[in-house]
């Protein structure tokens, strides 16, 4: 239930991170992946791992998730290349610091454009696919910070915390509309990893005794674990799960 042979997979900001996670895990599990970043270069550095480690593809896309030519491009030359998309997990993102009151408006405006319209336009240029084949994964990466948030001006991130709300709200609406085509949409909110965005956390001792002694596991995840949730949602041990928010996060959110 939980293999992915034959099925493609497309991972964006496949280079961070949880998108390396999740490509290394669509692999191993036995999927192809059009992997898609702005970076190029670690891209084909991700390709080369991916084959020489599973001896599955991973074609690199090149793509700015902002721009809708740029998604456009980068969907079609992944079906040219597949000639099909079984698995789309939304992952790229970024955060900016600041407060409402701190945040100029054109940082605001970028969190927004990758965290939310990125979202918005690979689901547009996938979704017309899934639903002609009446079959569709749809994983969209979303945080505890949509629903959690710190009392600690240094560190706030307005902008990500609603661009995160909002990835929760286009999910269940999604998924509400596109199950009659057995397309599933759920989201992930991943609690604590290292990866590029929580290296402000990482760089203060303070900040990660504080997640620590709110979580009840006690420690942070590791990147690893991010991936049997990711698999889950993209397999078919999942076909009657749709709508759904689901926090990888050690219990952080339960307290």
């Amino acid at each position: 239930m939980f293999r992915l042979d034959g099925k493609i997979a497309i991972v964006t900001g496949a280079s961070g991170g949880i998108g390396r996670a999740a490509t290394m895990a669509y692999a191993e599990s036995g999927a192809d992946v059009a992997v898609l970043d702005k970076n190029a270069e670690s891209l084909e550095a991700l390709s080369e791992e991916v084959r020489e480690k599973t001896g599955r593809i991973a074609f690199p896309v090149q793509c700015d998730v902002s721009d809708e030519l740029s998604v456009k491009n980068a969907i079609e030359m992944s079906v040219d290349r597949f000639g099909k998309v079984d698995i789309l997990f939304n992952n790229a993102g970024i955060a900016i610091r600041g407060s409402v009151e701190t945040i100029p408006l054109e940082d605001w405006e970028k969190v927004m454009a990758v965290n939310l319209r990125g979202i918005f336009l690979l689901s547009k240029y996938v979704v017309p696919y899934m639903r002609k084949a009446r079959y569709g994964k749809i994983i969209n990466n979303s945080s505890v910070d949509a629903i959690r948030a710190g009392n600690v001006e240094s560190i706030a991130r307005h902008a990500y915390n609603a661009s995160k709300s909002g990835v929760q709200g286009l999910t269940t609406s999604m998924a509400s509309l596109y199950a009659k085509d057995n397309i599933t949409v759920n989201a992930i909110a991943p609690g604590l990893f290292e990866t590029g965005i929580t290296s402000l956390f990482f760089s203060s001792e303070e900040c990660l005794n504080m997640y620590k002694q709110k979580n009840p596991s006690g420690r942070y995840g590791d990147i690893n674990e991010i991936k049997g949730p990711i698999i889950f949602l993209s397999s078919d041990a999942s076909s009657y799960v749709t709508g759904q928010f689901i926090c990888v996060d050690g219990g952080y959110t339960s307290m």
